[in-house]
């Protein structure tokens, strides 16, 4: 599994969110407190607000604040709003090569491996909420009891 630094930083971004006292945060201090420049910091927010997880608020008090409380937004809808999926249905489009379909296509193993390593995956971030994660309490036996 391979984070993206968007998805890190994303991430990262709404711990913040849920820790400000009031709740709500500025550009510059998302930018300064986590190291970003302005516009990547920017970036990150407009990808968040797209996903429908922050909101901007206008003003000369305005900022970013969530759209929802931290315990109502789970992880899957961070990362799904800040990337793909681990596995998804195009995954092997991009290790075809030079053919139009992979070669693997009809008996794959591989994809199987992978599609079942997701489906375990999806299953957690399923469950984690942004409160979870901020306080650092991640329910370890309530995880594990996971379909198969």
């Amino acid at each position: 599994m391979k984070i993206t630094a968007l998805e890190e930083y994303g991430l990262r971004c709404m711990i913040l969110f849920s820790q400000a006292p009031e709740g709500m945060l500025t550009l510059p201090e998302i930018s300064s407190k986590e190291g970003l420049s302005l516009p990547y910091a920017g970036k990150l927010l407009m990808r968040l607000k797209k996903a429908g997880l922050v909101r901007a608020v206008r003003g000369r008090n305005g900022g970013f604040i969530l759209c929802r409380p931290a315990d109502k937004i789970y992880l899957k809808e961070i990362l799904s709003g800040l990337g793909d999926a681990l596995y998804g249905s195009h995954h092997c489009d991009r290790y075809s090569v030079d053919e139009k379909i992979c070669r693997h296509h009809d008996n794959c193993k591989v994809g199987t491996l992978w599609g079942y390593f997701n489906r375990h995956i999806q299953s957690i971030i399923e469950k984690v909420t942004l409160a979870d994660i901020a306080a650092g309490k991640l329910d370890f036996p309530r995880l594990e009891k996971i379909q198969t």
